[in-house]
């Protein structure tokens, strides 16, 4: 049978009715507020966080967090907020009358640093005319990997802090306060910022990242990412747990665990053992509350069969995989240094497949890179064709200074690039209208985020992380609500609770 023509399994049972077995935590209490929901994250649009108290209602001075990228950096801005809480910081979501102001920036796509100097730029005129005393951070993976320019292009900045170093943002505030001078913090210690880092978190909503891994040893020649997050670094059982809890207590029914390398997670368990991404899962479903699980990103070198399996029996993990190939040409993929040939990921494609057959396959896909003829990217074509993705992300090869890369011969025109991008994504879109029509007639399990624009609409997503959307009350908000599919778009579902 084909994997479309699945359905989904009932969230906390595996297929035969079991359930897992649960810690002492208890159920958490749902909140009873709604909030209406974002579009899905778009790595090119920067996001502000929406306007946090510190919980002991002191709130002394705020700060305004501006996030560009991934997941990752998502996350590593709300534990910046959870960082400058207890000494009073509140977020705020516009700058204008902010104490101080973090850009948390990307690295990822071309001209990003150019992006974050625009933005001092503004910042610095606001600063001048209106609110002399805001001080200025710059975080993240351009922080890292330009942190001496920025602070010489820049000179409205008074800190700049790499992804491993945002646990020290109090020590550096002071050190600001006190004039004791510009703070340059871009040291890799990745064990030192978790140990750091207050255990529970201030949840918002009902799904939540996880960080459980940092850092990539594979260095990818297109990628900046060991050059920014440093090398692979897990984080004990422990802290992930203690984490995870916390989450759980605050109503978080979904958690998402993120790592630039998420499948190279490895660790020493509670058992003595060395515990991997599969036995880590298995251990976090055991928390009561936490009722679904999803990991990302992943990489073909790292998926083990250990993964695999616990893909096909753990019932709270969700049927929705995002694991990037980039190129289907085996010439193009040694040119990335990848690791793998093409027949490797197929192969391994059809191994998750037959362990888990309603299983939604995600992938990312770069065009373009140097050397790339017309018949590599008809492979890339041809890969498409054969594996079928339910979700996709596509993108122009850009140069990244500093990786090797840039310094290959024969990089493609931007008019080829661009041309065969669009024929890509023509072919993709395609891929995920056919898997989302698919779905129509199914009953879903819904967990329901918020409202929607409609009257009386509401907004959740589905296992294989489709928003989806249907009439019904908002009390059902922090639930896992039953949905029948009625029709389906490229990027969302409409729905309506389904008949008992």
């Amino acid at each position: 049978m084909s994997p479309r023509d699945k359905t989904a399994s009932r969230d906390g049972q595996s297929a035969s009715g079991r359930n897992s077995t649960v810690l002492d935590i208890g159920r958490p209490v749902t909140p009873t507020s709604s909030t209406n929901v974002p579009k899905p994250r778009d790595i090119d649009t920067p996001t502000v966080m929406a306007p946090r108290p510190v919980p002991n209602g002191k709130n002394t001075k705020s700060v305004f967090i501006k996030t560009y990228g991934c997941q990752m950096n998502v996350y590593d801005s709300e534990r910046m907020a959870d960082v400058l809480a207890p000494i009073g910081y509140a977020a705020v979501d516009t700058p204008d009358h902010a104490d101080l102001v973090i850009l948390n920036t990307c690295h990822i796509r071309e001209k990003a640093a150019e992006k974050v100097y625009s933005e001092l730029g503004r910042i610095r005129k606001h600063q001048k005319s209106n609110n002399p005393d805001m001080k200025v951070a710059v975080a993240g993976c351009v922080a890292q990997a330009e942190g001496a320019e920025i602070k010489r292009r820049a000179p409205v900045v008074d800190m700049v802090l790499g992804p491993q170093t945002y646990h020290r943002l109090p020590e550096m505030i002071a050190k600001v306060t006190r004039e004791t001078g510009d703070v340059l913090e871009t040291d890799f210690d990745t064990v030192e910022k978790f140990d750091a880092l207050p255990a529970g978190r201030n949840a918002k909503g009902y799904s939540a990242f996880l960080t459980v891994q940092e850092g990539c040893d594979k260095f990818c020649t297109f990628c900046v990412v060991p050059y920014t997050r440093g090398a692979e670094v897990s984080r004990p059982v422990d802290q992930i747990v203690a984490e995870a809890r916390s989450l759980a207590s605050q109503g978080v029914r979904e958690i998402t665990l993120i790592g630039q390398n998420v499948d190279a997670y490895h660790a020493d368990g509670p058992d003595g053992s060395q515990w991997g991404l599969g036995n880590l899962i298995r251990h976090l479903a055991k928390i009561g509350g936490i009722d679904r699980m999803r990991f990302t990103t992943s990489h073909p070198r790292d998926m083990d069969a250990d993964l695999i399996e616990t893909l096909a029996t753990e019932p709270k993990l969700m049927p929705y995989l995002h694991l990037p190939v980039q190129a289907g040409s085996d010439r193009v993929l040694d040119a990335m240094n990848r690791g793998h040939t093409y027949a490797h990921y197929r192969d391994l494609i059809a191994r998750i497949r037959a362990a888990r057959p309603d299983i939604a396959l995600s992938g990312d896909f770069i065009v373009g890179f140097p050397g790339e003829t017309d018949q590599d990217f008809e492979d890339t074509m041809n890969c498409v064709r054969e594996i079928g993705y339910a979700s996709s992300f596509s993108f122009k090869y850009s140069v990244r200074p500093g990786t090797p890369g840039a310094s290959l011969p024969r990089q493609v025109p931007e008019d080829v690039k661009s041309e065969r991008l669009k024929r890509l994504q023509e072919l993709l879109y395609m891929q995920q209208r056919e898997w989302n029509e698919s779905l129509i007639g199914k009953t879903l399990d819904v967990l329901v985020e918020g409202t929607a624009r409609g009257d009386g609409q509401l907004f959740g997503r589905s296992p294989y992380l489709t928003g989806t959307h249907f009439d019904g009350p908002e009390e059902l908000i922090g639930q896992i609500v039953p949905v029948t599919i009625t029709s389906a778009g490229v990027n969302s579902l409409v729905g309506s609770i389904a008949k008992t």
